[in-house]
Protein backbone atom coordinates (compact mmCIF):
# COMPACT_ATOMS: atom_id res chain seq x y z
CA UNK A 1 0.00 0.00 0.00
CA UNK A 2 0.99 3.71 -0.65
CA UNK A 3 2.15 5.66 2.63
CA UNK A 4 0.19 8.98 2.67
CA UNK A 5 -2.24 9.08 -0.22
CA UNK A 6 -6.13 8.28 -0.52
CA UNK A 7 -8.07 7.62 -3.27
CA UNK A 8 -8.72 10.91 -4.35
CA UNK A 9 -4.92 10.88 -4.30
CA UNK A 10 -4.90 7.76 -6.58
CA UNK A 11 -7.15 9.10 -8.99
CA UNK A 12 -5.32 12.31 -9.44
CA UNK A 13 -2.38 10.63 -9.97
CA UNK A 14 -3.72 8.19 -12.89
CA UNK A 15 -5.00 11.31 -14.13
CA UNK A 16 -1.43 12.84 -14.76
CA UNK A 17 -0.03 9.25 -15.89
CA UNK A 18 -3.02 9.60 -18.58
CA UNK A 19 -1.96 13.14 -19.40
CA UNK A 20 0.24 15.42 -17.24
CA UNK A 21 -0.32 18.13 -19.33
CA UNK A 22 -4.18 18.33 -18.08
CA UNK A 23 -4.89 22.14 -16.59
CA UNK A 24 -5.51 21.52 -12.93
CA UNK A 25 -9.08 22.82 -13.58
CA UNK A 26 -9.56 19.25 -16.16
CA UNK A 27 -7.78 17.14 -13.06
CA UNK A 28 -10.40 18.51 -10.30
CA UNK A 29 -13.56 17.60 -12.83
CA UNK A 30 -12.59 14.22 -12.99
CA UNK A 31 -11.88 13.49 -8.85
CA UNK A 32 -14.64 15.65 -7.73
CA UNK A 33 -12.44 18.63 -6.41
CA UNK A 34 -12.54 22.19 -6.48
CA UNK A 35 -9.08 23.81 -8.06
CA UNK A 36 -7.17 24.50 -5.13
CA UNK A 37 -7.58 21.27 -3.76
CA UNK A 38 -6.76 19.45 -6.25
CA UNK A 39 -3.41 22.01 -6.61
CA UNK A 40 -2.29 21.84 -3.22
CA UNK A 41 -2.77 17.73 -3.05
CA UNK A 42 -0.49 17.73 -6.32
CA UNK A 43 1.83 20.06 -5.01
CA UNK A 44 2.01 17.54 -1.43
CA UNK A 45 2.21 14.41 -4.15
CA UNK A 46 5.41 16.33 -5.80
CA UNK A 47 7.32 16.91 -2.27
CA UNK A 48 6.55 13.49 -1.37
CA UNK A 49 8.34 11.90 -4.18
CA UNK A 50 5.64 9.94 -5.51
CA UNK A 51 5.91 12.76 -8.93
CA UNK A 52 9.32 12.48 -10.22
CA UNK A 53 8.77 14.46 -13.16
CA UNK A 54 6.79 15.62 -16.08
CA UNK A 55 7.53 13.91 -19.50
CA UNK A 56 6.77 13.90 -22.87
CA UNK A 57 7.03 10.45 -24.28
CA UNK A 58 7.71 10.37 -27.96
CA UNK A 59 6.59 8.15 -31.04
CA UNK A 60 10.24 6.74 -30.96
CA UNK A 61 9.93 5.66 -34.75
CA UNK A 62 9.03 9.89 -36.23
CA UNK A 63 12.66 10.18 -33.92
CA UNK A 64 14.60 7.37 -35.83
CA UNK A 65 15.13 4.94 -33.35
CA UNK A 66 13.40 1.96 -34.77
CA UNK A 67 15.25 -0.87 -33.33
CA UNK A 68 14.55 -1.94 -29.98
CA UNK A 69 16.92 -4.12 -27.98
CA UNK A 70 17.77 -6.06 -24.66
CA UNK A 71 20.99 -6.82 -24.03
CA UNK A 72 21.63 -9.30 -21.37
CA UNK A 73 24.99 -8.36 -19.39
CA UNK A 74 27.29 -10.85 -17.75
CA UNK A 75 30.27 -9.41 -15.48
CA UNK A 76 33.71 -11.29 -15.12
CA UNK A 77 33.09 -10.71 -11.29
CA UNK A 78 30.86 -9.44 -8.79
CA UNK A 79 32.99 -6.86 -6.59
CA UNK A 80 31.57 -3.43 -5.63
CA UNK A 81 34.05 -1.36 -7.63
CA UNK A 82 33.49 -3.01 -10.77
CA UNK A 83 29.73 -3.04 -10.66
CA UNK A 84 29.62 0.67 -9.28
CA UNK A 85 31.89 1.07 -12.32
CA UNK A 86 29.64 -0.94 -14.86
CA UNK A 87 26.44 0.93 -13.79
CA UNK A 88 28.44 4.68 -14.10
CA UNK A 89 29.95 3.81 -17.65
CA UNK A 90 26.27 2.28 -18.57
CA UNK A 91 24.15 5.05 -16.91
CA UNK A 92 26.12 7.63 -19.69
CA UNK A 93 25.45 5.78 -22.83
CA UNK A 94 23.09 7.73 -24.18
CA UNK A 95 21.29 5.09 -26.06
CA UNK A 96 20.79 2.81 -22.99
CA UNK A 97 17.08 3.53 -22.27
CA UNK A 98 17.01 1.85 -19.12
CA UNK A 99 19.42 -0.62 -16.99
CA UNK A 100 18.28 -3.10 -14.41
CA UNK A 101 20.80 -5.07 -11.78
CA UNK A 102 18.80 -8.56 -12.09
CA UNK A 103 18.78 -11.61 -10.48
CA UNK A 104 19.30 -15.01 -12.72
CA UNK A 105 21.43 -15.97 -15.39
CA UNK A 106 22.64 -12.54 -16.30
CA UNK A 107 23.65 -9.23 -14.01
CA UNK A 108 22.04 -6.82 -16.00
CA UNK A 109 19.64 -5.92 -18.56
CA UNK A 110 19.68 -2.98 -21.08
CA UNK A 111 17.21 -1.09 -22.96
CA UNK A 112 18.51 0.21 -26.20
CA UNK A 113 17.24 2.13 -28.60
CA UNK A 114 18.89 3.04 -32.29
CA UNK A 115 17.58 3.47 -35.76
CA UNK A 116 18.86 -0.25 -37.06
CA UNK A 117 21.15 -2.94 -37.16
CA UNK A 118 23.90 -0.88 -38.36
CA UNK A 119 23.17 1.77 -35.46
CA UNK A 120 23.67 -1.45 -32.88
CA UNK A 121 26.58 -2.33 -34.07
CA UNK A 122 28.64 0.39 -33.61
CA UNK A 123 26.65 0.48 -30.42
CA UNK A 124 28.11 -2.81 -29.24
CA UNK A 125 31.65 -2.30 -30.84
CA UNK A 126 32.24 0.87 -30.00
CA UNK A 127 30.55 1.66 -26.92
CA UNK A 128 29.57 -1.58 -24.56
CA UNK A 129 32.31 -3.68 -25.53
CA UNK A 130 34.84 -1.37 -24.29
CA UNK A 131 33.03 -0.90 -20.81
CA UNK A 132 35.29 -2.59 -18.20
CA UNK A 133 34.33 -5.77 -16.78
CA UNK A 134 32.00 -7.52 -19.32
CA UNK A 135 31.91 -10.92 -19.23
CA UNK A 136 29.32 -11.40 -22.03
CA UNK A 137 26.81 -9.95 -24.15
CA UNK A 138 23.62 -11.59 -25.14
CA UNK A 139 21.30 -9.82 -27.74
CA UNK A 140 17.42 -9.90 -27.94
CA UNK A 141 15.77 -7.63 -30.42
CA UNK A 142 12.37 -6.33 -30.84
CA UNK A 143 10.35 -7.75 -33.62
CA UNK A 144 7.09 -6.11 -32.52
CA UNK A 145 5.90 -4.59 -29.18
CA UNK A 146 2.22 -5.71 -28.40
CA UNK A 147 2.31 -3.41 -25.24
CA UNK A 148 4.03 -0.40 -24.09
CA UNK A 149 2.66 1.51 -21.21
CA UNK A 150 4.28 4.13 -18.51
CA UNK A 151 1.29 3.85 -16.70
CA UNK A 152 1.24 2.09 -12.78
CA UNK A 153 -2.29 0.94 -12.00
CA UNK A 154 -2.62 2.37 -8.38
Amino acid sequence: MIANIDATDRKILMQLQANSKQHIKEIAQQVGLSLTPTYERIKKLEQQGLIKAYVAILDRRKINKELIAYCQISLIQHQKELIDRFKAEVSALESVLECHHISGNFDFLLKIAVADMNDFQVFINDKLSVVKGIATIHNSFVMNSVKESTVYIL
